[in-house]
């Protein structure tokens, strides 16, 4: 197949069909009429925005979550806006099929109608960054931006977004680190469309600035020194937010998730195929026979964490696994690599060059012209004297998992704080994980999980 036909088939299943399309218009009308109504009968100066995908025509076919905001007047106190977000978004979740209460910088409301999962979310109703008092408020402002430029590039984004997806490097969430959907949107602006984005990966990762607002010369202090932070930190990519000069669009991006962008944009241009928009599943193999052709060992530490979001815990847990990296070396013990993340239980794998270890530790005797004294001259195979004192010296092994108990009982290894002392109580097992893990234990011995050449 050429690229053309390959296109025009990933096409034919991600571009929403006109029965879907007149499905997700409805939707948007009638909850944005109970928006309307419910801010009415609160009394509230509230305007109802819709945002993300679905509001600027991106979406793929058979998603359709819903991103409702709820614009209050920007000389709303923050408090008052927390509280009364709420108290909007459970009113108008209460005439929605469900819903509950989720977390971030402010409380929102994660409801469900009609099947499809409807956030509503509290902002302030911006017109231009400097407005921005939250770190949602700038979507209002993305939305309108993406629609002014998009100039019917709509199927390119489909198209981007389900190659990002298909080479498992799509969603900024910090347990991802890859690209948003926001960030797609504004390469395939940028640049023109998807094949161009591929074309131009090599060119994009060189050019190392994306600025398509000229912020650079309209804002030459704010826009340099975005510019400037980012560099410092060693970001793949700095993507200055078209509608706010001092953010990165692509601050969440690791090299890891551009470099399978770019390995794979170019094998795609070499050998087109629908696997790079739907990878059929690898088949997975047993975790122990892997382990037993590597020849090494597998550690796991498994824990029940506190209520946290991934976007706290993921972190905690890789700081963790850097710290059992730097430690258990100086132990004797190398570690050639980690996993870690969520699964009923917190998990971490290490997987190590050996499960023990040989020490020689020194065994003080009697005095030697003892009966005990001849004994122990006896039994051991080298001995000798310190004064009158016979000493010896026996080899002992030592398993990686008792090293690991000590290493956690004298405060030897950088943990993340929030998970410190669950993991201190942690199940340590070696060579063996539950049958819940098994997948991802096979995954991470043979390195598929990261694989660019899968």
């Amino acid at each position: 197949m050429d690229v053309e036909e390959v296109i025009g088939e990933v096409l034919a299943k991600i571009r929403p069909s006109e029965e879907e399309r007149a499905f997700v218009e409805g939707l948007m009308k009638e909850l944005e009429e109970t928006a309307r109504e419910t801010i009415e009968s609160l009394g509230l100066d509230v305007k109802p925005y819709f945002v993300g995908s679905l509001a600027k025509d991106t979406y793929l076919a058979g998603d359709h979550d819903v991103d409702l905001f709820l614009a209050f007047p920007l000389d709303v106190p923050p408090e008052r806006l927390r509280e009364e977000g709420l108290k909007l978004g459970e009113a108008i979740g209460g005439r929605l099929d469900t819903y509950e209460i989720a977390y971030a910088e402010h409380p929102y409301v994660r409801a469900r109608y009609k099947g499809v999962k409807v956030d509503l979310v509290p902002c302030y109703d911006v017109r231009n960054w400097r407005d921005v008092k939250t770190a949602v408020d700038r979507s209002i402002l993305h939305t309108r931006w993406v629609n002014e430029h998009l100039n019917g590039k709509n199927d390119d984004v489909r198209l981007f977004k389900r190659f990002l997806k298909g080479i498992k490097a799509y969603g900024s969430e910090i347990y991802v680190r890859g690209f948003s959907g926001y960030l797609a949107e504004i390469l395939v602006i940028k640049y023109g469309s998807f094949l161009d984005v591929v074309e131009k990966a090599d060119f994009i990762l060189r050019q190392k600035v994306v600025d398509p607002e000229n912020w650079l010369r309209r804002e030459p202090e704010l826009a340099m020194k975005t510019v400037k932070r980012e560099t410092e930190e060693d970001k793949p990519l700095v993507v200055i937010d078209p509608v706010d000069p001092r953010r990165n669009v692509s601050a969440n991006l690791s090299w890891e998730k551009y470099g399978r962008f770019y390995f794979k944009s170019m094998a795609f241009l070499k050998g087109p195929s629908l696997e790079f928009f739907f990878p059929s599943e690898k088949p997975v193999r047993s975790y122990l026979s892997e382990l037993k052709k590597r020849g090494t060992a597998l550690v796991t530490l498994i824990f029940d964490v506190p209520d946290m979001v991934d976007d706290l815990l993921v972190p905690q847990l890789e700081r963790s696994a850097r710290g059992f990296e730097k430690a258990l070396p100086r132990e004797g013990f190398n570690v050639l690599g980690w996993n870690v993340g969520k699964v009923k239980k917190a998990f971490i794998m290490l997987e190590l060059d050996r499960a023990e270890r040989e020490r020689v530790k020194i065994k003080p005797g009697p005095e030697f012209f003892t009966k005990r004294g001849r004994d122990f001259y006896e039994k051991n195979t080298k001995v000798w004297l310190i004064g009158k004192r016979l000493y010896s010296e026996k080899r002992v092994k030592e398993s990686v998992v008792e090293v690991i108990l000590e290493l956690l009982e004298k405060n030897q290894v950088a943990l993340g704080k929030g998970i410190r002392e669950a993991i201190k109580g942690a199940d340590i097992l070696l060579n063996y994980v539950p049958k819940e893990l098994e997948k991802e234990a096979y995954l991470f011995l043979s390195r598929e999980k990261w694989n660019l050449k899968d």
